[in-house]
């Protein structure tokens, strides 16, 4: 298991953070799946936790959605406003704030679609005594805030540097809860990270997920390192 303080990054490395998940997905899988899924994104509503660098964001404006999301760390929304900035999407479609995925309230009635990003599975390390209570009062803003019809989305890692789905056993507790509990369906994805060369994927993955990483990334001779990825859905 990586040593990494995770929250150190998301507060002092977003930029670092930001170009390692640019080079996540290279086979565009998850917005193939998201377009799947949600089918009526364009000129409709999304609401998302955990905004992060706005890496799903980007997703859900590109297929024509506005979007309305928060994020604990301004570091990292700080990144996401900057690369929303750039591409150009238009501040009316786009409402972004600081703010707590466990604590938020988005009302009822109004989203097409509700979407967690790689969010909810740091609450088993950060919260080990009330992750199900924090993670179940997000997924009740999430439902509430649901049109009838529409979706709701969580996204966790199934494993980095795996070619076969093999979360962590916490990992698998938590996700199992959210079939189990939850009804959710999950859908499973490999959404592999893309670099020019292999001491370039050890370095752009190194700094978040550890040295062993580096040194499985070399032993490999991967360039492309893969990745599983869930998708739950309800």
């Amino acid at each position: 298991m990586s040593s990494v303080d995770y929250a150190r990054v998301y507060l002092h490395d977003p930029a670092r953070y930001d170009a390692m998940v640019s080079a996540e997905d290279v086979d565009g899988a998850l917005p193939a799946l998201l377009a799947e899924l949600a089918p009526g994104l364009r000129g409709g509503r999304a609401l998302e936790l955990g905004v992060g660098t706005g890496r799903i964001t980007r997703m859900l404006l590109r297929a024509g959605a506005t979007v309305r999301g928060c994020e604990y760390a301004a570091p990292m929304l700080a990144v996401a406003h900057e690369r929303l900035r750039a591409e150009g999407f238009p501040d009316a479609s786009i409402d972004l704030s600081v703010g707590d995925a466990y604590a938020a309230d988005f009302g009822d009635d109004w989203a097409d679609l509700a979407i967690a990003g790689w969010v909810f599975g740091h609450a088993l390390s950060w919260h080990p005594d009330d992750w199900e209570d924090r993670i179940t009062r997000a997924l009740t803003t999430m439902r509430r805030a649901l049109k009838p019809g529409g979706r709701l989305v969580v996204i966790e890692t199934l494993g980095t540097g795996c070619t076969e789905p093999a979360p962590s056993p916490k990992l698998a507790v938590y996700q199992q809860w959210l079939e189990s509990t939850w009804g959710l369906r999950r859908h499973v994805l490999r959404t592999d990270y893309g670099y020019a060369s292999v001491e370039e994927a050890a370095e752009g993955m190194g700094f978040f997920f550890g040295e062993a990483m580096v040194e499985k990334v070399r032993a490999h001779g991967w360039s492309r390192v893969p990745e599983c990825t869930g998708v739950w859905v309800g």
